[in-house]
């Protein structure tokens, strides 16, 4: 358990290191082109390891439903998306946005599919993640 919460924690760190890297990009370049070169390296990267470590072409792809494949396009418009928002609103801004964002859906997926849980606990945590942003914004006037 400790592995898979550090793996976490580690995941998290990099996604924030990998927002920061792809604004200062942005901005010397575009949005766009900060989101193409991050897939781009990235596809290098994950090809070269699946072809050194195998596992990349495991599975039945063809028999996956054609919704499994929508990560990749909405993986490019968050990528783009924070190229864009961090120069301009500041990395705390959009990672708390995001946040909030990823927690909303969690917590309408969390309904929809009638996950165990608590609502009321799901709603707080939006609730504070809201009342920071809120914060924050308040301050930095």
């Amino acid at each position: 358990m400790i592995l898979a919460l550090t793996f976490a924690a580690m995941s998290g760190i990099l996604v924030g290191l990998n927002r920061q890297i792809n604004g200062r990009l942005g901005l010397s370049t575009s949005p766009m082109f900060a989101s193409f070169t991050n897939h781009l390296v990235g596809f290098v990267l994950l090809s070269l390891a699946g072809a050194a470590i195998g596992g990349l072409l495991s599975g039945d792809a063809l028999n996956s439903p054609w919704y499994a494949y929508l990560g990749g396009p909405i993986g490019v418009i968050f990528v783009a998306t924070s190229s864009w928002l961090i120069p301009r609103i500041g990395a705390v801004q959009t990672t708390m946005l995001m946040i909030s964002g990823q927690m909303l859906s969690g917590v309408a997926l969390d309904i929809a599919r009638d996950a165990p849980g608590s609502l009321w606990a799901r709603l707080l945590g939006v609730a504070l993640i809201m009342t920071g942003i809120l914060m924050t914004r308040k301050r930095a006037r």
